[in-house]
């Protein structure tokens, strides 16, 4: 879990140390100007705070990662011609190969190109829902833990930390989707689902920055992620309860969260209610940091789980369908493996965001574990598990996966022909109640 709960950021010593008279050194004048432009930007937040309720202020975030990508040059621009339809040509291909490696049908409706800024606007809603539950737990805690007599006294105090909270969560939000925009390869790169749905999306741009370390021709490595895309989509698409299973478990880690009362108390004496910086100095000081609770555990364990589950599907699938046609598709797999298993800047920056790190720790476990179902009981069967919910191994199949592909098979014996596995157990338990001495007490 991340050091770092959503909406609060490490302060600067620099500024925790700097004194009035720093601020206006020789060779630094005051500038006039930038107070102006800072002082008319804080006037559009607080404006547009009405605009954007609930928890974090998303119209402010959207604005930043706009400009932060912009001032990255070129972010909100288009892309040749060739590369959008390099991008559809390359899901098609891959959908062709894909066919025969998974029962599971094509899942995409569309297929488009996105720049960085698409990606921010096309994803933002679903961020909306994996932040909300977060962001509302973080800043609501603690006022749910107050005495009566303290939200009486903070009176309408309490609404302007609300709304200064829901800005600072919005910029910070932001901040984190400018970055993951500059660096997202496809719609569903961190693992789940965020855009619209059955729209597979390439990030041409960023593909081809991320090609350039490969020492892969460019068509190879867009056909392998166009595989990968696809393959996510099918899943999503096809196995309804998939997307919102993977929601609902953050905000199930969300439920869990909880401040310290003590903590608060402390804090509570610290606090000058005629001195502003007071609060803001006891805000970064990490008394209200929430604290990791059993309930928290769970939803990651099952987050984490779920994640590898997905993300081993899709290495296998598409290694299947890719590996014969594309002659570095083994070095793209384990890169990509890598790049997934490890947590990227993408992954910290998820942590950042919802307090927890989206990665799939045990993706290659996952692999072994689909690899072995599909050889031993064939696609069909391994795509089957996706059915229900309950069907699906579980983080103790992850170690052991063979015992896992065994109790399939019975289990699948046991549909298939009822009666012959109701007198094998008949046999057994005959068998067994043969060996016991006689008067011998039941075991």
């Amino acid at each position: 879990m991340t050091d770092l709960p959503f909406g609060f950021g490490p302060s600067d010593p620099d500024d925790a140390n700097r004194k009035p008279s720093d601020q206006a050194g020789q060779g630094n004048p005051f500038d006039f100007n930038q107070l102006g432009a800072m002082l008319s930007q804080l006037g559009a937040m607080f404006s547009n705070q009405n605009a954007s309720a609930g928890p974090v202020n998303y119209d402010l975030a959207k604005q930043i990662a706009l400009q932060q990508l912009a001032g990255k040059g070129g972010a909100g621009l288009g892309f040749a011609p060739d590369q959008d339809k390099a991008v559809t040509d390359a899901v098609h291909l891959a959908e062709m190969w894909l066919d025969p490696a998974t029962a599971l049908p094509a899942g995409s409706r569309t297929v488009q190109g996105w720049t960085a800024r698409d990606w921010v606007e096309r994803t933002l809603p679903t961020w909306q829902r994996l932040c909300d539950p977060v962001a509302r737990r973080v800043s609501g805690a603690w006022v749910e833990a107050m005495p009566a007599e303290a939200k009486e006294a903070a009176g309408p105090l309490l609404s302007m930390l609300g709304q200064m909270g829901g800005m600072a969560f919005g910029s910070q939000l932001g901040g984190a989707l400018a970055q993951l925009a500059d660096e997202v390869l496809t719609s569903t790169d961190v693992g789940l689902p965020l855009g619209p749905e059955g729209a597979a999306a390439l990030l041409p741009a960023n593909i081809e920055k991320f090609t350039e370390g490969l020492e892969r021709p460019a068509s190879e490595v867009m056909v392998f992620l166009a595989a990968r895309e696809a393959a996510h989509q099918r899943l999503f698409t096809h196995v309804p309860w998939l997307r919102q299973r993977l929601l609902d478990t953050v905000e199930e880690f969300a439920k869990g969260i909880k401040v310290d009362t003590s903590a608060l108390e402390q804090m509570a004496g610290q606090i000058d209610p005629s001195n502003p910086e007071s609060i803001e100095e006891a805000m970064k000081s990490g008394m209200l940091e929430p604290q990791t609770t059993p309930e928290q555990k769970a939803a990651l364990a099952r987050l984490e789980t779920l994640l590898a589950l997905v993300e081993g599907w899709v290495d296998v699938v598409v290694f299947d369908a890719v590996g014969e046609r594309l002659p570095g598709a083994s070095a793209l797999r384990e890169t990509l493996r890598r790049r997934r298993a490890s947590g990227g800047p993408a992954e910290q920056t998820f942590a950042t965001l919802v307090g927890l790190e989206l990665r799939p720790r045990r993706l290659r476990a996952a692999s072994a574990l689909w690899k072995l179902v599909g050889d031993q009981h064939g696609i069909e069967v391994r795509d089957s598990l996706w059915e229900h919910p309950d069907l699906i191994p579980s983080a103790d199949d992850l170690d052991d996966p063979l015992e896992f592909a065994e109790r399939l098979g019975n289990t699948r014996k046991a549909l298939e022909d009822p009666m012959a596995e109701l007198e094998r157990t008949l046999a057994e338990e005959k068998k067994a109640e043969d060996k016991k001495p006689d008067g011998s007490p039941d075991a």
